[in-house]
């Protein structure tokens, strides 16, 4: 489930409190007080047979005696009771519970804790449980407050979800001191069926919230986490802190890959690859909380700092610095008008420092300075307090200049009672208010990080595709290695696998003994690196397996003879399987990274980077990123590490291949989607320099995938749908029909300036001449877990691929109902495109199991209503003047394969 019936939770007509109660300090008469107090307009029936009457209203003794099904139930009773209560709501037509009570993961018998029993209870009637184990959840707007919290939440634009109870309250109050309002305020508790990716859905299309914020102690489902996720930051800021940073995969891995990618990793990998904002602690999150709940974003990360005292501004300035932020330098028009109405002892730069003994006037002219400067993305403003002027009367004469300010603006009135009205009438006007300067700029901080993960959700990678992977060639190895049993892939397996995806490496071959060694080594050609082979040794080194730059037989020999002595005397209890006999890379001035791929327990596979060598764990130079990924995302993944900054080159070092270093990133995520079966890869070293890239060594891990299990199951983002791709014959030609995916965003571009202003008109219900960059990323960087996008396309005379038109499919979270569109280039209608794109894209929505394909046209749409109606769709007008299109999938055959006559 995901959505449906979420609505009672949000705006019910009635609610039923099942075990309220008179008896003081007790949940059942706080929730009570609480609905009958917060203003709820609907219905309120108190549930419990020890009493006729509660807080003036009549009480029913159970479900059965109420007078009508609620809307919202909220439960208070022993956790025993609850499962048996679930089911005579839903009998009673009931869609939405509230469970407070805890303990349901006792036994119910049967097998069944309270917990399923419950689960189990509500399924047979779409009922929708909230909890168990919460506070609950309060809409101020709506008057709602069915929650034992101790205190209400006020009404604003802000919808705050949590796993934690105690953490509720703590906001609440904190909020509530501040004057910051909430749109919605909702306890998850055990998240047994409403979760956050329900919610998230839920949030991202609700015309009342503005932004999200989310504190979590876990994740479940990850790919219904990730695409709710991914939506609701695209559509409004989301911001999250995860508690539980310590890794919980910490453990002897097989790889340097798998002790590395630690789950606390991962989670910021998923929360930055949604779009989302990842804070730390409670008191960030207080501070995002204070920063979201005025609309101003800052487009980058320079600040400018207004204060009446040097230290003040030292200590915000250190602070910036330190967390990635810069001074907004300021340009000569902005400093001539500070030297005239500053006096001539003031800092001459930024930080501002107006002097302590500043007037009101001083400080009205510096900010409308700063607010005025284009290099300022926000401002600052630091007062300590002074016998001078009055604080309240510097804020007073800052207010009209801090409303209409047209960016982000946060204050920092320093001191106690002497700044208490000052900070009053901030908060009274919504402007952001933070103790310290620190505090102040790590709010700052807080949303250009948010920014810079918003533009890279629109970065466009460049057009075309490498070379095919031989995907076929590497899973026929791997399907080979496991008929025999073989799970810990030798070297020269594993690098042939990586030359299966076109990952370049050196030449390797095994050796069962001295012999052998030495034919390969002539095979290959001198000079030769020796490695021991062996399933029970994870890293060579440490036994003295590896020997380098053996450059005759006499060498080889002695080295394979002592080679052997010495890993014998390390590790006695070692099955030895030979050698692996390699070319030797010279390659002086090459970085030795690592990359790799690992499985995490709850977002699958994840693909990881950084500095290599053997001291790979000491130098903890790592990012990870999952996968699928393109150029623009293994760059980012490339930036997050310190190596980013010697692969861009300095003194005479040139600077490394990074695009063949992307190239690799993207292959292994390639590896981690169309190889199922393998579960860790470990490249290291990767060397990377001014010639490219190459595997010296690689170790691999495999696991059989359980019969019947979906190849893509434990995949957080689908990759792009290859099996989906199809070739058909037309009037235009043989064109391709496949999914869109980023690579596509030039060619689309060049699409949408094939299309007259009365197509786009059509197709976006308005006048536009050019795309923006995000809606490019809408279009183009598509979820294939929620939506589908099927292009036609052909060679152009260039030889680039060009599309000639597009047919989109945005399903609802439920997986019930889907949107189409639809658009053909303008000069090629009439041809019959537009039918093939439907009856491709209706096959698609079949095949997923939609039940309703729905669509709206202009009225002077004609085109679109025939090509709907030769598809089998019913058009219905509408007083708005658009037709609606609506095909019941399930019921209908497949549309005619040739446009009607």
């Amino acid at each position: 489930m995901s959505v449906r019936n979420l609505h009672y939770f949000f705006s019910p007509r009635s609610v039923a409190v099942i075990g309220a109660s008179a008896r003081p300090g007790s949940v059942g008469a706080t929730v009570l007080a609480n609905v009958v107090g917060g203003g709820f307009k609907g219905q309120v029936w108190p549930v419990n047979p020890k009493y006729t009457e509660l807080a003036g209203l009549p009480v029913a003794r159970d479900v059965a005696g109420l007078p009508q099904a609620p809307e919202l139930a909220v439960i208070c009773t022993p956790a025993a009771t609850v499962p048996a209560i679930v089911a005579m709501l839903g009998a009673r037509g009931c869609k939405a519970a509230v469970v407070l009570s805890a303990g349901l993961d006792a036994d119910a018998g049967g097998g069944r804790t309270l917990r399923q029993a419950m689960l189990d209870a509500a399924r047979p009637y779409l009922l929708r449980i909230l909890g168990p184990n919460c506070v609950g959840l309060l809409v101020p707007e709506a008057g709602l407050n069915a929650s034992f919290a101790p205190v209400a939440a006020l009404p604003g634009r802000l919808a705050f979800l949590s796993q934690s109870g105690a953490l509720v309250t703590a906001v609440l109050d904190w909020a509530r001191e501040r004057r910051i309002g909430f749109s919605s305020f909702v306890s998850l508790g055990d998240g047994s069926d409403v979760d956050f990716g329900d919610l998230l859905d839920w949030l991202a299309a609700d015309p009342g919230t503005d932004a999200i914020l989310l504190y979590a102690e876990s994740v479940r489902q990850a790919r219904k986490f990730m695409s709710a996720a991914r939506g609701a930051a695209r559509a409004k800021p989301t911001i999250i802190v995860k508690a539980g940073r310590v890794a919980e995969a910490a453990h002897a891995a097989f790889s340097h890959t798998g002790a590395l990618a630690g789950s606390d990793l991962v989670y910021d990998a998923a929360l930055r690859r949604a779009g989302m904002l990842r804070v730390y602690s409670t008191g960030e999150l207080f501070d995002a909380v204070a920063v979201l709940a005025q609309p101003r974003r800052p487009a980058g990360p320079r600040l400018a700092i207004l204060t009446n005292g040097g230290g003040p501004g030292v200590m915000a300035t250190d602070a910036l610095v330190r967390g990635g932020g810069s001074l907004a330098p300021l340009g000569p028009a902005t400093l001539a008008r500070l030297s005239a109405n500053l006096p001539p002892t003031w800092s001459h730069g930024n930080p501002v420092d107006v002097i302590g003994d500043a007037p009101v006037e001083r400080y009205r002219l510096a900010l409308q300075a700063l607010l005025e400067e284009a290099d300022a993305d926000a401002v600052l403003l630091i007062h300590a307090p002074t016998a001078i002027v009055p604080a309240a009367d510097i804020a007073r004469a800052l207010l009209p200049l801090l409303r209409a300010a047209g960016k982000p603006v946060l204050c920092c009135w320093l001191g106690g009672a002497s700044v208490a009205q000052a900070r009053s009438l901030c908060l009274d006007a919504g402007v952001p208010l933070f103790d310290t300067p620190e505090e102040a700029v790590r709010a700052f901080l807080q949303l250009a990080d948010y920014q810079r993960n918003q533009h890279l959700l629109t970065q466009a990678p460049p057009a075309g595709r490498p070379a095919p992977a031989d995907r076929e060639a590497a899973r026929a190895r791997i399907a080979g290695l496991l008929a025999q049993g073989v799970t810990t892939v030798s070297e020269a397996d594993a690098k042939a696998i990586l030359a299966a995806y076109g990952i370049p490496v050196v030449a390797t071959e095994t050796a069962r003994d001295a012999a052998a060694a030495l034919a390969a080594a002539r095979r290959i050609g001198f000079p030769v690196a020796l490695k021991i082979l062996s399933p029970d040794i994870a890293h060579k080194t440490d036994v003295g397996g590896v020997v380098l730059d053996l450059a005759g037989e006499a060498e080889l020999a002695q080295a394979l003879e002592a080679m052997l002595a010495r890993v014998r005397a390390a590790r006695p209890q070692a099955r030895l399987a030979g050698f692996t006999v390699q070319a030797m890379a010279r390659r002086p001035r090459a970085h030795e990274l690592i990359a790799g791929m690992s499985v995490d327990p709850v977002f699958g596979p994840v693909v990881l980077f950084g500095q290599g060598g053997v001291a790979v764990e000491v130098t903890a130079d790592q990012a990870v990123a999952l996968p699928p990924l393109n150029r623009v995302l293994a760059a980012d993944l490339v930036g997050r590490t310190r190596a980013a900054r010697l692969l861009a080159g300095y003194r005479d070092v040139p600077r490394a291949d990074l695009d063949a270093l992307y190239e690799v990133l993207v292959r292994i995520g390639e590896m981690a989607a169309g190889l199922p079966e393998l579960v860790e890869l470990d490249i290291n070293p990767l060397l990377a320099d001014a010639d490219g890239v190459v595997a010296l060594d690689a170790r691999m891990r495999l696991a059989p995938v359980p019969a019947g299990q979906d190849p893509l199951a434990r995949l957080a983002i689908l990759p792009y749908p290859a099996e989906l791709e199809r070739r058909v014959d037309s009037a235009l030609g043989p064109l391709l029909l496949r999914p869109i995916r980023p690579e596509d965003a030039p060619a689309h571009v060049a699409f949408f300036h094939g299309l007259s202003q009365e197509d786009v008109h059509y197709r976006m219900f308005g006048m536009m001449r050019e795309l923006s960059a995000a809606q490019l990323a809408r279009f183009t960087q598509i979820d294939y877990a929620r939506e589908m996008a099927f292009i036609a396309t052909r060679k152009a005379a260039s030889g680039a691929d060009e599309t000639l038109g597009v047919a989109r499919m945005q399903a609802d979270p439920d997986n019930i109902a889907g949107e189409f569109a639809i658009a053909v280039r303008s000069d090629l209608k009439g041809k019959g495109l537009g039918l093939i794109l439907m009856a491709c894209l209706l096959d698609y929505c079949r095949a997923r199991g939609l039940a309703t394909l729905r669509g709206t046209a202009l009225a002077g749409n004609v085109r679109m209503h025939g090509l709907a109606r030769a598809c089998g769709f019913e058009l219905r007008a509408t007083a708005d003047g658009t037709v609606e299109m609506t095909l019941a999938l399930l019921s209908h055959a497949a549309p005619p394969a040739a446009p009607p006559s």
